[in-house]
């Protein structure tokens, strides 16, 4: 497979994950992080650190909107629920498998 190729179906790849996770609003992003050890504010650090690679400027925020699909303040309002003292455990305990973007160390 040539590089070009492979460069687009990644990012084919990225932009279904990232449709899914605005399409499921109902999934809380700690519970990704529990399970899996990154969430959408880890996504968009990683799509902010591409940008910084490529010299494009790209705030934090505008990094968050192009995961979120919307201000993130916004996103919180509207689906971000308070996280239970069951999640906040599993989170505490899951840590070190966390994404190294996320800063959770």
């Amino acid at each position: 497979m040539d590089e070009m190729t492979r460069l687009k179906l990644e990012a084919a790849a990225f932009r279904g994950l990232v449709g899914h996770l605005r399409e499921r609003t109902d999934v809380q992003n700690i519970d990704i992080m529990n399970l899996a050890g990154f969430c959408r504010n880890c996504l968009s650090k990683w799509y902010k650190a591409a940008a910084e690679e490529l010299a494009v400027e790209l705030s934090k925020e505008e990094a968050l909107e192009a995961i979120y699909g919307m201000p993130y303040s916004e996103w919180k309002i509207r689906y971000q629920k308070e996280a239970t003292p069951e999640q906040m455990q599993k989170f505490e305990q899951t840590k070190p498998l966390h994404a190294k973007i996320s800063g959770h160390t």
